[in-house]
Protein backbone atom coordinates (compact mmCIF):
# COMPACT_ATOMS: atom_id res chain seq x y z
CA UNK A 1 0.00 0.00 0.00
CA UNK A 2 2.83 2.65 0.75
CA UNK A 3 4.67 2.02 -2.90
CA UNK A 4 1.19 2.31 -4.33
CA UNK A 5 0.33 5.80 -2.46
CA UNK A 6 3.43 7.01 -3.55
CA UNK A 7 3.15 6.57 -7.11
CA UNK A 8 0.64 9.36 -8.54
CA UNK A 9 3.48 11.54 -6.10
CA UNK A 10 6.46 9.92 -8.11
CA UNK A 11 4.63 10.87 -11.71
CA UNK A 12 4.09 14.22 -10.56
CA UNK A 13 7.81 14.64 -9.76
CA UNK A 14 9.01 13.25 -13.36
CA UNK A 15 6.39 15.56 -15.10
CA UNK A 16 7.33 18.15 -13.11
CA UNK A 17 10.96 17.48 -14.32
CA UNK A 18 10.52 17.00 -17.43
CA UNK A 19 8.11 20.02 -17.64
CA UNK A 20 11.27 22.43 -16.38
CA UNK A 21 13.81 20.50 -18.49
CA UNK A 22 11.51 21.91 -21.54
CA UNK A 23 11.14 25.24 -19.96
CA UNK A 24 14.74 25.57 -19.22
CA UNK A 25 15.81 24.44 -22.66
CA UNK A 26 12.66 27.36 -24.49
CA UNK A 27 15.29 30.60 -24.97
CA UNK A 28 18.17 28.04 -26.29
CA UNK A 29 14.89 26.30 -29.04
CA UNK A 30 13.82 29.57 -30.05
CA UNK A 31 17.56 30.58 -31.21
CA UNK A 32 18.34 26.61 -33.07
CA UNK A 33 14.85 27.24 -34.80
CA UNK A 34 16.74 29.37 -37.82
CA UNK A 35 19.57 27.15 -38.24
CA UNK A 36 17.03 23.92 -38.58
CA UNK A 37 15.63 25.70 -40.81
CA UNK A 38 18.41 26.87 -42.60
CA UNK A 39 19.92 23.37 -42.61
CA UNK A 40 16.85 22.31 -44.38
CA UNK A 41 16.65 24.79 -47.30
CA UNK A 42 20.56 23.92 -47.70
CA UNK A 43 20.19 20.20 -48.18
CA UNK A 44 19.09 20.34 -51.73
CA UNK A 45 21.77 23.00 -53.23
CA UNK A 46 24.08 20.92 -51.81
CA UNK A 47 23.27 17.82 -53.18
CA UNK A 48 21.29 15.66 -50.37
CA UNK A 49 18.02 14.48 -51.05
CA UNK A 50 14.69 15.66 -48.61
CA UNK A 51 14.48 12.21 -47.29
CA UNK A 52 18.07 11.92 -46.50
CA UNK A 53 18.39 15.83 -44.90
CA UNK A 54 15.49 14.67 -42.58
CA UNK A 55 16.98 11.29 -41.87
CA UNK A 56 20.57 13.25 -40.96
CA UNK A 57 18.35 15.28 -38.49
CA UNK A 58 16.69 12.53 -37.05
CA UNK A 59 19.06 10.12 -36.97
CA UNK A 60 22.77 12.13 -36.57
CA UNK A 61 21.07 15.32 -34.65
CA UNK A 62 24.08 17.93 -34.76
CA UNK A 63 23.46 20.96 -35.96
CA UNK A 64 27.35 21.87 -36.78
CA UNK A 65 28.29 18.27 -38.01
CA UNK A 66 25.05 18.32 -40.50
CA UNK A 67 26.35 21.57 -41.85
CA UNK A 68 29.76 20.53 -42.03
CA UNK A 69 28.38 17.31 -43.58
CA UNK A 70 26.54 19.55 -46.44
CA UNK A 71 29.48 21.98 -47.30
CA UNK A 72 31.82 18.46 -47.39
CA UNK A 73 29.13 16.46 -49.95
CA UNK A 74 28.59 19.79 -51.69
CA UNK A 75 32.76 19.92 -52.11
CA UNK A 76 32.60 16.17 -53.37
CA UNK A 77 34.41 15.04 -50.23
CA UNK A 78 34.93 11.18 -50.36
CA UNK A 79 32.53 9.74 -46.97
CA UNK A 80 35.28 8.58 -45.28
CA UNK A 81 36.40 12.66 -44.98
CA UNK A 82 33.01 13.60 -44.00
CA UNK A 83 32.72 10.71 -41.46
CA UNK A 84 36.45 11.39 -39.90
CA UNK A 85 35.73 15.39 -40.00
CA UNK A 86 32.38 15.12 -38.21
CA UNK A 87 34.05 12.94 -35.29
CA UNK A 88 36.66 15.69 -34.90
CA UNK A 89 34.14 18.36 -34.91
CA UNK A 90 32.18 16.37 -32.16
CA UNK A 91 35.06 15.57 -29.86
CA UNK A 92 34.17 18.36 -27.56
CA UNK A 93 30.40 16.48 -26.48
CA UNK A 94 33.14 14.05 -24.44
CA UNK A 95 33.91 17.20 -22.51
CA UNK A 96 30.49 17.80 -21.71
CA UNK A 97 29.99 13.82 -20.82
CA UNK A 98 33.07 13.92 -18.81
CA UNK A 99 30.86 16.73 -16.62
CA UNK A 100 27.64 14.55 -16.38
CA UNK A 101 29.53 11.11 -15.74
CA UNK A 102 29.47 11.28 -11.59
CA UNK A 103 26.08 12.15 -11.85
CA UNK A 104 24.43 9.39 -14.16
CA UNK A 105 26.67 6.73 -13.31
CA UNK A 106 23.91 5.15 -11.42
CA UNK A 107 21.26 5.24 -14.36
CA UNK A 108 20.60 1.66 -16.30
CA UNK A 109 22.54 1.74 -19.63
CA UNK A 110 19.04 2.45 -21.57
CA UNK A 111 18.70 5.94 -19.69
CA UNK A 112 22.29 6.46 -20.56
CA UNK A 113 22.49 5.42 -24.09
CA UNK A 114 19.10 8.01 -24.73
CA UNK A 115 21.39 10.54 -22.83
CA UNK A 116 24.47 10.07 -25.00
CA UNK A 117 22.16 10.49 -27.97
CA UNK A 118 20.80 13.53 -26.52
CA UNK A 119 23.45 15.48 -25.77
CA UNK A 120 23.60 18.81 -27.55
CA UNK A 121 25.57 22.54 -26.79
CA UNK A 122 22.00 23.32 -25.94
CA UNK A 123 20.90 20.71 -24.09
CA UNK A 124 24.35 20.89 -22.21
CA UNK A 125 23.97 24.40 -21.51
CA UNK A 126 20.09 23.95 -20.26
CA UNK A 127 21.13 21.03 -17.96
CA UNK A 128 23.87 21.66 -16.23
CA UNK A 129 22.90 23.88 -13.47
CA UNK A 130 20.58 21.18 -12.44
CA UNK A 131 22.91 18.40 -12.31
CA UNK A 132 26.02 20.20 -11.28
CA UNK A 133 24.74 23.24 -8.99
CA UNK A 134 21.89 21.09 -7.42
CA UNK A 135 22.33 18.35 -4.25
CA UNK A 136 19.49 16.19 -5.04
CA UNK A 137 19.72 14.80 -8.86
CA UNK A 138 18.16 11.30 -7.81
CA UNK A 139 15.33 12.36 -10.57
CA UNK A 140 17.17 15.20 -12.66
CA UNK A 141 17.39 12.41 -15.81
CA UNK A 142 13.51 13.32 -16.22
CA UNK A 143 14.84 16.87 -16.26
CA UNK A 144 17.12 16.24 -19.08
CA UNK A 145 14.67 13.96 -21.14
CA UNK A 146 12.43 16.84 -21.31
CA UNK A 147 14.98 19.46 -22.58
CA UNK A 148 16.26 16.43 -25.52
CA UNK A 149 12.96 16.17 -26.38
CA UNK A 150 11.99 19.51 -26.39
CA UNK A 151 15.29 20.33 -28.93
CA UNK A 152 15.03 17.03 -30.96
CA UNK A 153 11.57 17.99 -31.70
CA UNK A 154 12.04 21.34 -32.79
CA UNK A 155 15.24 20.35 -34.86
CA UNK A 156 13.55 17.70 -36.65
CA UNK A 157 10.48 19.82 -37.08
CA UNK A 158 12.53 22.88 -38.43
CA UNK A 159 14.20 20.62 -40.88
CA UNK A 160 11.18 19.68 -42.44
CA UNK A 161 10.06 23.32 -42.56
CA UNK A 162 13.29 24.41 -44.06
CA UNK A 163 12.91 21.83 -47.00
CA UNK A 164 9.54 22.61 -47.46
CA UNK A 165 10.28 26.53 -47.30
CA UNK A 166 13.26 26.03 -49.73
CA UNK A 167 11.26 24.82 -52.62
CA UNK A 168 9.23 28.11 -52.20
CA UNK A 169 12.09 30.47 -51.26
CA UNK A 170 15.26 29.68 -52.70
CA UNK A 171 16.91 32.75 -51.95
CA UNK A 172 16.50 31.98 -47.95
CA UNK A 173 19.40 31.09 -47.29
CA UNK A 174 20.67 34.96 -47.89
CA UNK A 175 18.68 35.90 -45.31
CA UNK A 176 20.75 36.10 -42.56
CA UNK A 177 18.95 33.52 -40.15
CA UNK A 178 22.17 31.82 -39.05
CA UNK A 179 22.96 34.74 -37.54
CA UNK A 180 20.52 33.91 -34.39
CA UNK A 181 22.52 30.50 -33.92
CA UNK A 182 25.84 32.94 -33.08
CA UNK A 183 24.04 34.48 -30.92
CA UNK A 184 22.30 31.67 -29.12
CA UNK A 185 26.19 30.12 -28.80
CA UNK A 186 27.21 33.70 -27.66
CA UNK A 187 24.04 33.50 -24.46
CA UNK A 188 24.99 30.13 -23.67
CA UNK A 189 28.97 31.43 -22.75
CA UNK A 190 28.05 34.60 -21.30
CA UNK A 191 26.32 33.25 -17.65
CA UNK A 192 29.58 31.28 -16.96
CA UNK A 193 31.67 34.16 -17.42
CA UNK A 194 32.31 34.26 -13.13
CA UNK A 195 35.67 33.88 -13.23
CA UNK A 196 39.19 34.38 -14.21
CA UNK A 197 39.88 30.75 -15.82
CA UNK A 198 36.37 30.90 -18.22
CA UNK A 199 37.56 34.70 -19.45
CA UNK A 200 40.54 33.36 -20.11
CA UNK A 201 39.31 30.17 -22.07
CA UNK A 202 36.93 32.04 -24.09
CA UNK A 203 39.19 35.05 -24.79
CA UNK A 204 42.08 32.54 -25.76
CA UNK A 205 39.71 30.33 -28.25
CA UNK A 206 37.79 33.28 -29.97
CA UNK A 207 41.50 34.39 -30.96
CA UNK A 208 42.54 30.58 -31.89
CA UNK A 209 39.44 30.11 -33.64
CA UNK A 210 39.55 33.53 -35.74
CA UNK A 211 43.30 32.85 -36.37
CA UNK A 212 42.90 29.44 -37.79
CA UNK A 213 39.58 30.03 -39.82
CA UNK A 214 42.08 28.82 -42.97
CA UNK A 215 42.75 25.12 -41.61
CA UNK A 216 40.89 22.64 -43.70
CA UNK A 217 37.45 20.56 -42.48
CA UNK A 218 37.11 22.83 -39.75
CA UNK A 219 39.85 21.63 -37.82
CA UNK A 220 40.74 25.02 -36.40
CA UNK A 221 37.63 24.33 -34.13
CA UNK A 222 39.16 21.84 -32.46
CA UNK A 223 42.63 23.54 -32.11
CA UNK A 224 40.55 26.69 -30.76
CA UNK A 225 38.98 24.30 -28.34
CA UNK A 226 41.99 22.54 -27.48
CA UNK A 227 43.62 25.85 -26.57
CA UNK A 228 41.03 27.55 -24.86
CA UNK A 229 40.67 24.00 -22.89
CA UNK A 230 44.15 24.30 -21.52
CA UNK A 231 43.85 28.02 -20.92
CA UNK A 232 41.31 27.63 -18.46
CA UNK A 233 42.52 25.20 -16.81
CA UNK A 234 45.87 26.03 -16.39
CA UNK A 235 44.55 29.23 -14.72
CA UNK A 236 42.58 27.28 -12.36
CA UNK A 237 45.44 24.98 -11.82
CA UNK A 238 47.51 28.49 -10.94
CA UNK A 239 44.71 30.08 -9.05
CA UNK A 240 44.33 27.09 -6.71
CA UNK A 241 47.84 27.21 -5.96
CA UNK A 242 48.34 30.36 -5.15
CA UNK A 243 45.58 30.19 -2.77
CA UNK A 244 46.77 27.34 -1.07
CA UNK A 245 50.19 28.88 -0.59
CA UNK A 246 48.63 31.89 1.25
CA UNK A 247 46.38 30.03 3.59
CA UNK A 248 50.00 28.34 3.93
CA UNK A 249 51.67 32.31 5.18
CA UNK A 250 48.44 33.29 6.95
Amino acid sequence: MKSNSSNPDLGIIKRKEMLDGAKATLPLIIGAIPFGIIFGTLAGPSGLSAWGALAMSVIVFAGSAQFISLGLLAAGAAIPVIIATTFVVNLRHILYAANLVPKVRHLPHRWRLMMAFGLTDETFAAVSNRFLLQANTTHAHWFYLGSWLAMYSNWVFCTGLGIALGEIFPDMTHWGLDFAMSVTFIGMVVPYLKSKPMWGAVIVSAAIAMATVGLPHKLGLMVAALCGISTGLSLHLLLKQRAAQESLHE
